[in-house]
This record gives structure tokens, sequence and C-alpha cells, in this order.
């Protein structure tokens, strides 16, 4: 295995994947770095001597999750400092460079609470992790009917006050606004969420093509983890699965752990919506973590025992070949809620990509979904890219596409040596 040095200022790989539009695969390629910046990116030799030689894999933009409730036990909606620094440091074990902690449906003012919590604590991270961008609010201005696993209790209406509050408490951190716009005030929220700079999407929803369609040219440019939790797709009514496919102005999240989403959906979606789909893992607090109770949105969910032998210490269940047709990278089910319901995911966001690919989705494609499309719908043209001027933050992917080594600003956060 090459060593891998801390801050290289070159670095040469097999195959380089920038992920900008119409760049392909450079194969060879190489990437040069200065002052936690890209400054250089190339096809074939190096024009120096690389610091880093990297003889297998791929070298591809961090990845973008856009849907993080939690990680290695951790939820993010009721933890702490600790437990924050915990998620950020140990992410890009996953690919995984900047994401948006997740606050599901919960009562208001345990939302704002929250809410000035994480205001506080990220002002604080320290930056030796994956880049917290924001806060994703999924909820609590969604549909009782397609309301998944969030609790019916606390779902209320997108009124004018409960807006402006959350916006309050937030101090400019929240950045994604997950709501139902055909909720009475629906539209209204989506043009002053907008108007406040967040992004607004389509989520737990019951809205018709045509409701959606309002809330795009409202401002929603987003539809949350497309199939799931929304009216589904029908020939005489397309409803938000439908109108999200059909609509430019609109991208939509994709779990893809391929138990949330068939392989066949998932490539429907990739065909249907070429570049605006982007991937999310929706992870709960059970990912990384074994089998057992763990919480989501304060409430207990529980992580299925795994199909195939259990993994050993510190270890997650992945194939050891890399994966061939057909062949499913991550075998993990997804956790539940006492009903049966889905509630979240235990995916990483390698082994997303990797299912992907997987499924029949070009390898550049896939990439693309993980780190610039997800980085461009938040306004990060500086992120999810291998390009003059962005930032280095990067991610080695093995042959069997798991991360092997990740960096943040120009320097190795994984592994730890």
């Amino acid at each position: 295995a090459p060593r891998l040095i801390s801050a290289p200022r070159l670095i040469s790989a097999p195959r380089v994947i920038p992920a900008t539009p119409g760049s392909g695969v450079l194969t060879p390629g190489y990437v040069a770095i200065a002052g936690g910046l890209v400054t250089e990116v190339g096809e074939g030799l190096p024009p120096r001597p690389p610091d880093l030689v990297l003889d297998s894999g791929v070298l591809v933009p961090g990845f973008v999750d856009l849907q993080v409730n939690g990680y290695f036990g951790t939820e993010l909606m009721t933890a702490g400092a600790a437990g924050w620094e915990l998620v950020a440091r140990r992410l890009p074990e996953t690919g995984t460079t900047a994401f948006l902690p997740t606050f599901i449906t919960a009562p208001l003012a345990e939302l704002t609470v929250a809410l000035r919590v994480a205001a506080a604590i990220t002002a604080a991270l320290p930056p030796a992790g994956a880049r917290v961008l924001g806060v994703h609010l999924e909820g609590p201005f969604i549909s009782p009917g397609r309301r998944g696993a969030h609790n019916q209790s606390w779902i209320i209406p997108p009124s004018p006050a409960a807006v402006d509050e959350l916006l309050a408490a937030g101090s400019g951190l929240v950045s994604l606004v997950t709501l139902a716009p055909e909720r009475d005030g629906g539209l209204a929220a989506v043009e002053r969420l907008t108007a406040a700079g967040v992004l607004v999407s389509v989520g737990h929803s019951d809205a018709t093509a045509r409701q959606v369609a309002a809330a795009a040219s409202a401002g929603a440019r987003m539809v949350t983890h497309l199939y799931n939790a929304q009216r589904p797709l029908h020939h005489r009514e397309p409803g938000v699965v439908g109108q999200a496919l059909a609509d430019p102005r609109l991208t939509s999240g994709l779990i893809a752990d391929l138990r949330h989403v068939a392989a066949q959906a998932c490539a429907i979606a990739f065909a249907a919506a070429p570049g605006r789909i982007c991937l999310v893992t929706d992870a709960a607090a059970c990912a990384g973590m074994p089998p057992g109770s763990y919480l989501l949105g304060g409430e207990p969910i529980e992580l299925p025992p795994w199909d195939a032998e259990p993994p050993g210490a510190g270890q997650l269940p992945w194939d050891a070949e890399p994966p061939g047709a057909g062949q499913l990278p991550w075998d993990a089910e997804p956790p539940v809620r006492a009903d049966g319901t889905l509630a979240g995911s235990a995916l990483r966001m390698d082994a997303g990509v990797a299912n992907m690919v997987a499924a029949g989705i070009d390898l550049a494609t896939v990439i693309a979904a993980a780190s610039r499309v997800p980085a461009d719908l938040v306004g990060r043209p500086d992120l999810g890219r291998i390009a003059p001027g962005a930032a280095a933050d990067l991610a080695w992917l093995g042959d069997d596409l798991r991360a092997a080594a990740t960096w943040v600003r120009g320097e190795k956060v994984y592994p730890a040596r």
C-alpha cells in the first residue's frame, strides 16, 4: 500500500474522476494541491514526481451527504458536542467529507432548542473531520398520510410563525427544509424559506404533480428520498415521483441502499433525470454499529441482525471481493420502527456508490451524484469536484469502491495514521 503522507502536494492515481461536467474518467490522472485547494488536475503522467502514488482504485471528490440523522451510535438531533465531533471525525471513513445533520419531526419547542444547541456546537467544531454544511429539517411540516417513521402527533402545518421561529433558532444554520407543499400555507412557506436562502425540498408529501410543480415555481428545488414517503407515479396522476423526474427544476435525493428503492427503480431515476439525482444515506444512529436498538427522532428503532455471518470487531458487512453484476456490496437491512416501518438506514455513502454501480449506473455518473450534484444544490460550488480552486476534499476508493483514504482541506483525516 502507498505511504499516505498527511498533506501531499501532488497525487497520481490510475483513475481520477473530477466529477465536473463532461470530465469523465482520467486514466491515469493526477491532482496538485496547495493551501487546502486543488491547483491543477490532469490526465496522463504528472508533470513532476508525485508525493503520493496510488497504485489501484480511483481518486474522487469527497462525498457530500445531505441527509444524516446520525451515525456511530449518535443521534445528532439529541447529541451534545462530543457526539457531533465523533460523527464529523469518523464520517471520512465512508468517503464523506461534508454533510447536513438532519433533524426529523419533533415538537416545535424541541426543534428550536436543538437548533440553538447545534448552532453553538458547529461554531466550535474542530476542522479535522467532515464539514458540517448546516442542518436539514425533515419536518415538521409534512403530510400525516405520508409520514413514514415520523410521529404524527408532532406534525404541524407550516404557519408563518412556526417557519420564522425555526429560522430564528437556527441563526442561519438551517440549510434545507423538507416539507409537504400541499398543506395549508405550504406554498407561502416555500417562498419564505427560499427568500431566506434555504433549500426547500418536497418530501413526506401527498402532493399531486401540479402541486409539486407549483412548489417548484415558488422556489423548491429538491425532492427528498425519491419514491419513499410520497405520492407515487401513476400514468394519469404523476404524483411527486412523476413530477420530480420530469421537472428540470427539481433534483431528487435517492437512498442508495437497494432496500428503500429497488435497483431497477434507481436505474429509471438516473435515466429519466440525468444530472438531477443525488445520493443520500438517510443514515440513522445505527449506521456503523452492530444490530440492536437505537434512536431516530428521539424514539426507538431497531437494526435487524445481518443476513450473513456477523462481521468482526469494528467491521461492517461488506463483500470482500468487488461486486459483480447483480450482487449487493452491502447486505444490511435498514432499521425499522416497532411496526416494521423503515426508519432511516444503516448505509455508508461509499457502499451506496457501489450499490449504484452494481445497479448498472456509470461510475462517473454515480460519483457526481454523490459529490458535485448535492454540493451544487446547497450552494457550495467549491465542494464535490476536483477542479482548480475547489477545496481539496478527496477520497481514494479501492477497487471494491470502499474508502481507503480521505483528505479534507488537503489534510489526511482517514486513516488516522
